[in-house]
């Protein structure tokens, strides 16, 4: 009997889905897009109504050819790409390539790499949709158009290798804009007191809030010393009196399930992982991994996802579970939070859940990495958390008075874990403040009141993830398309990424001055998040992609021709060092290349002299007594190793330190973790550490 033919995208999801389906079926990967617009022109007919010219991707012509050699043999071929837009139009080229009828029912998705969805997909196939192929066209051809002409003219007016796109250039906006901020901030200054006050020998804070006036609390902001020094003179230190307790409950709702910009954002806030490492480790546990003594099958749902949806039957598991490990009283009785979607919201599929919650994460620990565990561990304790009750406090309020200057001071105390049992809420999470058993009337002692300059600080820059909640609050792109974004504009040198924040760098910010002076009405916030909602309408079948590319491309195409014709040249010169080229003698300059920044001889071509640029920390390499100095790998991870390379082959993932060990006299390093870093030996067979300041 012939077999029946399923296309994937990755090989790795072959290998699982190959598993369930069994002998009948042949699985088989297209590695990603088969067809694309060539890389060499635009490929686009603008004067023919935007008819795009697809051709087949260099390098994949054997896999099209392997997977022809397949179709011809199959009985029955099934399209069973990613279910999302992209997905969609990746099915659509293989029907072309493949010369399947499109109308036919060939298309299945999968939301979630198990035995029961698949089968269930496998008996249920469709027609490929359209709308949505139309709709990832039209991003497609807009991000080319941008790209494709406004890229060459960078080039033409600053330096070879820049590019501009339609979502990574408002991204650089945004970092821009945030950098002009903190830069025109002018600190304010303003004042605090605290007093330090007793009840018998119980000692609590509180804070300087305002006066009674009128019998009345009047609310005063303290903004120099003679507003301090006046109020300082006001208090009488004998007579501080509680004037009024309140006490109350406060409820903290647990947190909806994961989208992929939540996701994201929660794997760099807790995790440290960039976005790209996040979509790469949640594409790994979708596609499915071996675990120990079970059947394949992917661990999580797909991870390119708007919706906060989830399943019956998943609900129904996580709430027997619930019950089952943390009592009746945990569970909030089941939330699907199936609600009304907003206007910019896919909710073609669920939230990101674990597809078995029953897989806790520490059971199946021995068959993950330790960044596979780590990220599922937070998917699986997101899901479990949001169908838990709130987490409650107690909350205490207390006002005092000393002569009608008013201090006050807040307290809670956390009475029912609720879904906190589960999810660890980290820097958002609740600190218990605890206060004396204090009743109205209570009098209290002062052990001292302190003054307090402030200053106003200016808005902080970027990190990954509030970089992607404004993009996503913006409506500016798409799940997807986030991490390619900021990796892109890492890569062009627009911005650096230091201290876990983006800072624009000159040249980035010169790219940004010249495409908002000539480019704003398409590189904005607003006119990005409108395209957005079109390629919605274009899904939908509202809208047809051709038609939204021509409008696009009408204003376009005047604003390109007048920036031609306008800009002029702008000569970036290389920033000159007091390091002299030990082959001619100029002093080197610094380049930016795929790597980072390099030194380069500056009487090139004439000399090609080049060297890293060499980071020293002030160690001695333990094996040689060389340098040891800070380098970067490919992948641009740092790592520590000796400057006489490859003569000394030292190197070390933590950083060193000049202090030996007390105890062993071996190399110390820095260990970073939340808890706070530590030095340690290197000595496996010794264990002194010592904290030290973060």
């Amino acid at each position: 009997m012939q077999k029946k033919l399923v296309v994937v995208e990755s090989p790795a999801k072959a290998k699982t889905i190959g598993k369930i389906l069994g002998r009948n079926y042949k699985v088989v990967a297209s590695v990603g897009h088969v067809r694309d617009l060539p890389k060499s022109t635009l490929g686009i007919d603008v004067e023919n109504n935007f008819e795009p010219k697809y051709i087949t991707i260099r390098g994949k012509g054997p896999i099209v050819q392997d997977l022809k050699r397949h179709a011809k043999k199959a009985d029955k071929i099934f399209l069973a790409t990613d279910p999302d837009r992209e997905g969609e139009a990746i099915s659509w080229h293989l029907a072309h390539v493949l010369k399947l009828d499109e109308n036919d029912s060939v298309r299945v998705e999968f939301n979630e790499i198990t035995k029961e969805a698949i089968k269930r997909a496998m008996k249920n196939p469709r027609q490929i949709d359209l709308n949505l192929v139309d709709a990832q066209q039209a991003r497609r051809m807009l991000d080319r158009l941008v790209g494709y002409k406004i890229s060459p003219l960078l080039w033409r007016k600053i330096r070879k290798g820049l590019s501009a796109g339609r979502v990574q250039s408002v991204a650089l906006k945004l970092i821009c804009d945030r950098e002009v901020e903190i830069n025109n901030f002018k600190p304010e200054e303003y004042w605090s007191i605290v007093s330090n006050l007793k009840k018998n020998k119980e000692t609590f804070e509180a804070k300087f809030y305002g006066e009674f006036k009128d019998k009345k609390e009047h609310k005063i902001e303290l903004k120099s010393k003679s507003e301090v020094d006046e109020i300082l003179d006001r208090i009488d230190k004998n007579n501080f009196v509680v004037s009024d307790v309140k006490k109350g409950k406060k409820r903290r709702n647990p947190y909806l399930p994961y989208t992929t910009s939540t996701m994201q954002q929660d794997a760099s806030r807790r995790l440290r992982f960039t976005t790209k490492k996040t979509m790469m480790l949640a594409q790994q546990l979708y596609e499915g991994i071996d675990i120990k003594g079970e059947a394949s099958g992917g661990l999580i749902t797909y991870m390119r996802t708007d919706s906060t949806r989830i399943s019956d039957t998943a609900v129904d598991v996580a709430t027997s579970l619930i019950k089952e490990k943390y009592g009746d009283e945990y569970s909030n009785g089941g939330k699907t939070y199936s609600k009304k979607k907003k206007k910019d919201q896919q909710d073609a599929h669920e939230a990101i859940r674990p597809t078995d919650i029953l897989k806790e994460p520490d059971k199946i620990k021995s068959s993950l990495t330790k960044d596979q565990y780590n990220l599922y561990k937070m998917i699986w304790e997101r899901l479990m958390a949001s169908q838990m009750k709130p987490a409650v406090y107690d909350t205490y309020s207390v006002v005092i008075n000393s002569n009608d200057i008013i201090f006050k001071a807040n307290g809670s105390i956390l009475s029912f874990e609720g879904f906190l049992k589960v999810y660890e809420a980290n820097d958002q999470e609740e600190k218990d403040s605890r206060l004396p058993r204090l009743e109205k009337g209570d009098k209290l002692s002062v052990k001292d009141i302190t003054p307090n300059q402030h200053f106003t600080k200016p808005p902080g820059r970027y990190s990954e993830a509030s970089l992607i909640k404004v993009l996503e609050e913006l409506g500016i792109g798409r799940p997807s398309t986030f991490s390619p974004t900021i990796g892109t504009i890492i890569a062009r040198n627009y911005v650096e990424f230091e201290k876990r924040t983006f800072m624009p760098t000159e040249l980035g910010v010169l790219v940004n001055d010249l495409l908002v002076e000539y480019f704003k009405e398409v590189i904005n916030e607003e006119f990005t998040a409108d395209l957005e909602e079109k390629l919605d309408e274009i899904a939908d079948g509202n809208l047809t992609w051709r038609q939204v590319v021509a409008d696009f491309y009408v204003d376009f195409d005047v604003l390109m021709k007048k920036a031609d014709k306008e800009i002029e040249e702008i000569e970036i010169k290389d920033e000159v060092t007091d390091i002299p080229c030990e082959k001619c003698g100029e002093m080197m300059v610094i380049k930016h290349g795929r790597y980072g920044k390099f030194l380069a001889c500056p009487a090139y071509p004439d000399c090609k002299n080049t060297k890293a640029i060499v980071e020293k920390i002030d160690v001695k390499c333990p094996k040689c007594g060389g340098e040891v100095i800070k380098r970067k790998s490919k992948k641009g991870r740092v790592f520590y190793g000796c400057n006489k390379y490859p003569e000394c082959d030292f190197v070390s993932w933590n950083q060193p330190v000049e202090k030996k060990c007390p105890e062993c006299s071996s190399l110390m390093v820095i260990k970073k973790s939340k808890k706070g870093n530590k030095i340690e030996c290197t000595n496996k067979d010794c264990k002194y550490s010592e904290s030290v300041k973060s």
